[in-house]
């Protein structure tokens, strides 16, 4: 029977002045990012009338914005942390692809190791807004998988890049970057240099083609879909979780895996211990991105030497940071510090 924590105050106290302290230990950091990335983009305005054409609000629009989204998202993360991602990701030969670049630039993120498909377009999410309430989101994009050229050109860089790094960050959002395949050759090329994977999983994707990784951060709903246990088999929250996790530890080979739980903070799986973590969001505006910044977060810290509970509390702040905002933003070291120096862990939110 593994040991279930839930850390005390005291507990973590500590844990928070330790990672205060060392907080100078990300700075610097190399972290290959892979995976799908696109634009965020944003049309603001408010609502006062219905449309006589049909039953639908009609937006007076007040401003536009576009932002850095998906993996992009991941990257921009690492790089306000303190850290240096090398962002490895397919854009199409386009105006969005342009702008994608310049933002990325503008961000911190290097762009120069993008690969460009002219069979493809790059990736939009346009999500129009009344103030803080989301009316409808608009996607253009291509979920083909990659041609072999391309594929080739991705795992090229790859190469080249992991052996040099301090970890690798998988970001999967479906979009046809991601193959079996690709997933599978980073592992071995991770594992050959000694480099950790953590991968941030989607749903749809099978679960063996992750195998290898070293951690895994899904969120409740995607563990209970990457392990195949149906929710309608267990009446306790915590005995599905727990059946649920220990299936996809198994399936991935893997000692670790970080559940991440909304408003109930965390569950860290451990080899022979269970940790929960409380969450650290004062105000929920938006949880656009939120995923991005725990793993980048995360990642960071445990490349670093970091154990996995500050790893996980550190992320845990940092979202707390992001999701007191609108749309897909990063969590910069400055704001995380006076987040943790002014919400202390006698008040976290449950």
């Amino acid at each position: 029977m593994k040991n279930e924590l839930r850390l005390d105050q005291n507990k973590l106290a500590d844990l928070r002045t330790s990672i205060r302290n060392k907080i100078g230990q990300l700075v610097h950091r190399k972290i290959v990012v892979i995976g799908d990335i696109g634009l965020d983009e944003y049309v603001v305005g408010e609502v006062r009338r219905m449309s006589p054409e049909a039953p639908v609000p009609v937006v007076d629009v007040k401003k536009q914005d576009a932002r850095l989204g998906l993996a992009a998202n991941v990257a921009q993360n690492v790089t306000s942390l303190g850290g240096t991602p090398w962002l490895v990701s397919v854009i199409g030969n386009d105006e969005a692809g342009m702008q994608l670049k310049s933002r990325l630039q503008a961000s911190g993120v290097d762009p120069k190791y993008l690969v460009v498909d002219p069979q493809r377009h790059t990736t939009r999410k346009m999500r129009v807004m009344a103030d803080h309430h989301h009316i409808v989101r608009v996607d253009y994009e291509v979920r083909n998988p990659l041609g072999p050229v391309v594929e080739n050109q991705v795992l090229e860089q790859l190469e080249t890049l992991i052996p040099k790094s301090d970890g690798v960050i998988i970001e999967d959002y479906a979009k046809g970057l991601l193959s079996e395949k690709t997933i599978q050759e980073i592992i071995k090329i991770a594992k050959s240099h000694d480099k950790k994977v953590t991968v941030d999983p989607n749903p749809n994707t099978p679960a063996h083609f992750y195998r290898g990784v070293d951690l895994m951060t899904p969120n409740r709903d995607e563990t209970l879909a990457l392990s195949q246990i149906p929710a309608s088999s267990w009446t306790s929250e915590e005995a599905l979780l727990l059946q649920a996790a220990s299936k996809l530890k198994n399936q991935l080979g893997s000692p670790f895996l970080v559940v991440t739980r909304g408003k109930e903070g965390m569950t860290l799986f451990e080899p022979d211990e269970i940790t929960h973590l409380p969450t650290y969001a004062r105000h929920v505006f938006d949880v656009t991105g939120a995923g991005d910044t725990v793993i980048a977060a995360l990642a960071l810290a445990w490349s670093a030497g970091w154990s996995l509970s500050e790893s996980c509390i550190l992320a845990n702040y940092a979202a707390g940071v992001v999701v007191g905002k609108v749309g897909s933003v990063p969590c910069h070291v400055n704001e995380l510090l006076h987040y943790m120096e002014h919400f202390s862990d006698k008040n976290p939110s449950s």
